[in-house]
Formats: C-alpha cells, structure tokens, sequence
C-alpha cells in the first residue's frame, strides 16, 4: 500500500522553479508579462489621459511634452489608448484561458470517463468545432451578433475548449493505464474518485503549461479580430483597433501603428518566453528528455 503514494509522487516535478530561475529568456519573459499586467491593472492611474477624451483641434499630432506617442484622428492621447488597450487584451486572454481550461478540462474528463458512445460523440464535436479556424467564424458569426466583448470571448472560448477536452482526455486515458491507478483500482477505489483525487492533480499541471503558453494567441486573436472590425466595438480601446485606425491614418503619422504594434509584439514575446521556460522547468517528460 505505501508504493503507491510513492509512485504518485514521483511525477512531481522537483527543482523546476530553480530551473526557471537559470533561464535567462524565462526571466525576460517574467518580466515582460509582469509589466503589462501591473500596467494593465494601474492603467486608471497611470494612463496621463481618458483614452475616450476627445480635442479635434489636436488630431494626428506627433510625440511631444503633452502627448508622449501623439494622438489619433480623434485627437484622443495615443499612450493612454495604448495602456488601456493592454487591459482589454490581458481580461481577454486571461478570462478565455480560463474558461478554455475549464470547460475543455470537464468535457474531457467526462470523454475519457463516460461510456464509448458519449466518447464518440463529445470527440466528433471536438473535431467540427476545431475545422474552422477562428477568423472565418469571426467573420461568419461576428457580423449576426453585432460583434463585442462577449461575442469575441465566446468564440475565442468556443475555438479553444476542443483543444483542451482533447488533451485531457488523453491524459486522462494515458494515466489510467499505469501502475499506481490499476493499484488503487484493486483496492476498491472507484473511477470517479481515482481520476478526481489521482489522476487530475498529475495532469493538470502540463495543462497549465500549454495554457500559459497559449496566452500570446488569444492577445494576438483578440488584436486580429477588433482588427477585421468584430471584437471590441469604439468607444473602447484595443490593439487591434489602434491598428485598423493606424493603417488608415498611416500617411499622416506612424505613431498609431507602432502604438499598437509594439505592445502586440512585446505581449506575444513575453508571455511565449515566459510559457517556454515554465514548461521546460516543470514538465517532467521534457526534463527527463534532456
């Protein structure tokens, strides 16, 4: 009977957060993401301006004393629009991963555990639903429902959640194959409370993983979809729709796409590095591979 909390244990990853700390990308990527989300949570504070306050008489403005990175056509302040779009683009991301890994998380579970033919059918919808990339339903869905936060939240959700019930089930299935499950089986133990008190705590933690990496995708997904005209809707700010605006503006100044480029990039590198790192440190399988 003791083999089998020792078994169970030795899936625990040990020394990742040392490892983590001897990755020089990982800490780049730390820092990067801490400094959008504490500019994301301060934005009320440290924007310099209402990123809906309106001065036409100052439109397309280049950088200067007032205006850090200029202003748009509106002559709204580009730098305060910039700090508050990051807010937007990390409650997406955030709000969406976690509802992703939650939904998909169940729905997997239920596949792995449920009869076969519930199987079948949770699988067969995973599938339909992950034939159409994000965009075209955007495009296809986005138009009827008039576009907005909860519409891009439910399509980001809605594209996302087969991926995860995939990995779930496959980690659920993979694990219920191993020594320490058959264990605890011929103890009487049975499947609901194995895979509830057993089975989850070793996967969830690679599921994290692939979720913090993940991140960079939905902030791109939400910058490209307000790009196209059916995420977020004016008067509120994103990066996608700094972009859409600067593009159109381009001829009259730069600032607005390099506003609302750069924070796309560095959000997207940040939170890349910083997912990399994490899964290299903690994932047992790939530090046992090196």
């Amino acid at each position: 009977m003791s083999a089998v909390p020792t078994e169970i244990s030795a899936v625990k990853p040990a020394g990742g957060f040392r490892a983590f700390l001897g990755d020089p990308m990982g800490l780049f990527g730390l820092t990067i993401a801490v400094l959008l989300i504490l500019s994301a949570l301060f934005a009320p504070w440290i924007a310099p301006y209402d990123p809906a306050a309106l001065d036409v008489p100052a439109k397309l403005q280049g950088p200067s004393a007032a205006h850090w990175l200029g202003t748009d056509e509106l002559g709204r302040d580009v730098l305060s629009r910039a700090i508050w779009g990051g807010r937007v683009a990390l409650t997406v991301a955030l709000v969406a991963t976690t509802l992703s890994v939650m939904i998909g998380g169940l729905l997997g579970m239920l596949a792995a555990m449920g009869p076969r033919w519930l199987d079948y059918a949770l699988t067969l919808g995973f599938d339909t639903v992950r034939a159409y990339p994000v965009i075209i339903l955007a495009l296809a869905i986005g138009p009827i429902f008039g576009g907005g936060m909860g519409v891009l939240l439910g399509l980001l959700v809605a594209t996302s959640v087969p991926y995860y019930a995939r990995v779930m089930r496959s980690s659920v299935i993979a694990q219920s194959s191993t020594e320490y499950v058959e264990a605890l089986r011929a103890m009487g133990m049975g499947r609901a409370r194995i895979v509830l008190r057993h089975i989850l705590p070793n996967v969830i933690g690679p599921i994290l993983i692939i979720a913090s990496m993940d991140i960079p995708a939905y902030i791109t997904a939400e910058a490209g979809i307000s790009f196209l005209g059916v995420g977020v809707k004016a008067p509120a700010t994103s990066w996608g729709l700094m972009l859409d605006q600067g593009f159109r503006y381009v001829g009259h100044t730069p600032w607005l796409v390099i506003a609302g480029g750069l924070p796309l990039i560095l959000a997207t590198l940040g939170f890349t590095f910083l997912g990399e790192a994490l899964r290299d440190a903690f994932d047992p399988k790939l530090r046992r591979r090196g």
